[in-house]
């Protein structure tokens, strides 16, 4: 039996902005509460926003102070400012860190409890406000998921959060919105996808569902995040990676993310580096050592990437993938912790506590090999080497 969970309103592709007014009409809201961040107040999306949602004669109020890995204090703020006014659902406008904060503001919104609280291995299944997701970045799959990952700034721990709560009731997924992506976003954004889709795939929760989602994500941006990266402008390519990252977004919301998302998180937390330039330091490493536990399984995803033909054996397969994986990391550019600036003595004394938190969030036992606290050391090791 296969359990899923999709957003039940959904508009996809150029121009799907402009149905929003209908599309809260059709899920019967009109009193929304728009969590976004400075760069889309500044760069007229939020201001197009409001011109659509009052055209419509929808009134709303913006709180536009989120930042990148969005942390317990931004929650804070945020609902304070919502609590202000009188609000029937959360817009998350941008990329993932406004959409995840619109995720936890929504629930608490209507929870007495804490980000805390709701950490993984907690499920919040019982709804807050309705959640609109308006991703402008091709890469989190945060529109159709139902987890959200918040900042203990006190603690420096990623707090994966997750349950049907977390489900946006409507997806705006546009790809127009990413063609002022610069280059390095969309590189990492893009790699994000990639791992949410192999990682899926290759989930001891995959399901013939989800493999159909994620197999033809994989084969959607890798073959045309190059040309994103290259030609900004290409439209065809940028609506190839964001349908790849929706559809991405479904297969791991519903299979699971494995290693790679369970030690990408305390990296983020406890050097600020983005998420998806971290799950691209960790993707080619992790991949390869995961090979020996579904080496059929991967040597589908080098297939449905085009990069070994149907009839390569398995074990050939395997390793022409991870060869793409570093050469591809080469080509866009992805640094090593080490060229990062990550300091070696810092990284080394904060694996044990890397360790705990990646097995914390119940990610690596998804992995088609589960690892033991003192592997997942071993491996960051071998990363940052």
């Amino acid at each position: 039996m296969t359990a899923l969970s999709l957003p039940p309103f959904v508009r996809l592709g150029g121009g799907a902005l402009d149905e929003l007014p209908a599309a809260l009409r059709q899920a019967g809201l009109g009193a929304p509460f728009i969590i976004t961040d400075r760069f889309m107040a500044a760069s007229g999306v939020l201001e197009r926003v409001h011109a659509l949602l009052n055209k419509a004669g929808i009134e709303l109020r913006a709180f536009t102070d989120t930042v990148p890995d969005p942390t317990v204090a931004c929650v804070g703020a945020a609902l304070a400012m919502l609590r202000e006014g009188t609000h029937d659902c959360v817009i998350g406008l941008g990329g993932g860190s406004p959409i995840d904060t619109a995720k936890m503001v929504a629930v608490l919104a209507v929870h007495d409890t804490s980000p805390a609280q709701l950490k993984a291995p907690f499920v919040q299944d019982a709804p807050g406000l309705p959640i609109v997701a308006i991703p402008t970045t091709a890469g989190t799959g945060s529109e159709a998921t139902r987890v959200t990952v918040i900042t203990d700034e006190a603690t420096d721990e990623k707090m994966l959060c997750m349950g049907a709560a977390y489900q946006p009731r409507i997806a705006i997924v546009d790809y127009e919105l990413t063609l002022s992506m610069p280059p390095r976003l969309t590189a990492d954004t893009g790699i994000d996808a990639l791992t949410h889709a192999l990682e899926a795939y290759v989930s001891r929760k995959a399901s013939p569902f989800t493999d159909a989602l994620a197999l033809t994500a994989m084969a959607r941006i890798w073959t045309h995040l190059p040309t994103c990266c290259v030609e900004p402008g290409n439209r065809a390519a940028r609506a190839a990676v964001m349908e790849g990252a929706f559809e991405a977004g479904m297969a791991f919301s519903n299979a699971s993310v494995a290693l790679v998302h369970g030690m990408s998180r305390p990296i983020g937390a406890h050097f600020h580096v983005a998420h998806g330039l971290s799950n691209a330091m960790l993707l080619p490493e992790i991949t390869a050592w995961s090979l020996a536990g579904a080496p059929g399984r991967y040597a589908e995803c080098a297939r449905a990437m085009g990069i070994v033909a149907g009839n390569v054996p398995d074990a050939a397969a395997g390793e022409a993938l991870v060869a793409a994986l570093r050469a591809r990391n080469t080509e866009l550019g992805v640094p090593s912790p080490r060229s990062f600036g990550l300091d070696a003595g810092r990284w080394d004394n904060l694996l044990p506590l890397m360790a705990d938190q990646a097995l914390a969030s119940g990610s690596p036992a998804n992995n088609p090999r589960v690892p033991t606290a003192r592997e997942i050391m071993d491996l960051y090791r071998r990363v940052w080497a």
